[in-house]
């Protein structure tokens, strides 16, 4: 089966998304599936990582177009990225790059041949005439070497690193979802091997101060209350349960994180 996936900051009110998959109708009979067009307008790390955080999800095979692009029609390269088990397409701009390493080894591509283009190319729209257009002829086959040469030079992007010491740990808020979960940098797996369930942490975000529970899940805890919790993508989440704690607080992605515990 093949699977065209896309991504966006698009939004669902213009006609972007619906010329995208015109062209890979007319060039493919992948099924296509929507990751998200709502990513914030620009915001490349967040399209980052809502891509990092799915892709691994689709069959093996899935070719990928991720379009948040505010450098489109300048000097920037579009590419191709390969690994064992998905293919990227988009701009060389770090969009691409967190869902890379996620995978494992990585090869990056130049897109450099322009009869895989339609044939005419905006200034403005490379999502169209260039991205969509190539993962097309991916998935009907195109070998990866005709798309243009191996670069090593591509845009490198990543969430940062967090530290586990003398019962501190620190990182940074890399994302904020659609409740308003604050999540951060913090592996999951990492923070399970020092700290139980049902413990109380000491929450400095920004310049606030908090002692809240570290818990399974949202519900361990009141409604409006505060919790920490690992999420869904494996990473220290910091909620509100069942309401917004990025409202609340006035928190933003890069904003730093530090918690003390016992």
């Amino acid at each position: 089966m093949k699977v065209l996936t896309f991504l966006s900051d698009f939004g669902v009110k213009s006609a972007y998304v619906s010329q995208m998959k015109a062209i890979a109708l007319s060039m493919t009979d992948a099924r296509i599936v929507d990751i998200s067009h709502e990513i914030t307008p620009y915001n490349i790390r967040e399209g980052a990582f809502v891509l990092m955080t799915t892709i691994s999800y689709f069959p093996v095979g899935t070719v990928h177009v991720a379009v948040v692009d505010p450098g489109v029609g300048t000097s920037r390269k579009g590419i191709v990225v390969t690994t064992r088990t998905q293919i990227l397409v988009g701009p060389d701009n770090g969009l691409l790059i967190p869902a890379a390493h996620a995978l494992g080894d990585f090869t990056v591509y130049e897109i450099a041949n322009s009869e895989l283009n339609l044939d005419f190319v905006s200034n403005t729209f490379h999502g169209r005439d260039i991205f969509t257009s190539v993962a097309a002829h991916i998935l009907n086959g195109l070998l990866f070497k005709k798309i243009g040469p191996v670069i090593k030079d591509f845009t490198d992007l990543d969430f940062g690193n967090f530290e586990i010491n003398n019962k501190t740990i620190i990182g940074k808020v890399i994302y904020i979802d659609g409740f308003g979960n604050i999540i951060t940098n913090i592996n999951g797996f990492a923070l399970k091997q020092i700290l139980n369930f049902d413990k109380k942490i000491v929450l400095f975000i920004g310049k606030k101060k908090f002692l809240i529970p570290f818990v399974k899940s949202y519900n361990f805890v009141k409604p409006k209350k505060l919790l920490a919790t690992i999420g869904s993508s494996n990473y220290l989440e910091i909620a509100l349960n069942q309401s917004n704690a990025a409202k609340k607080l006035g928190i933003k992605p890069d904003c730093k994180i530090k918690i003390l515990f016992k």
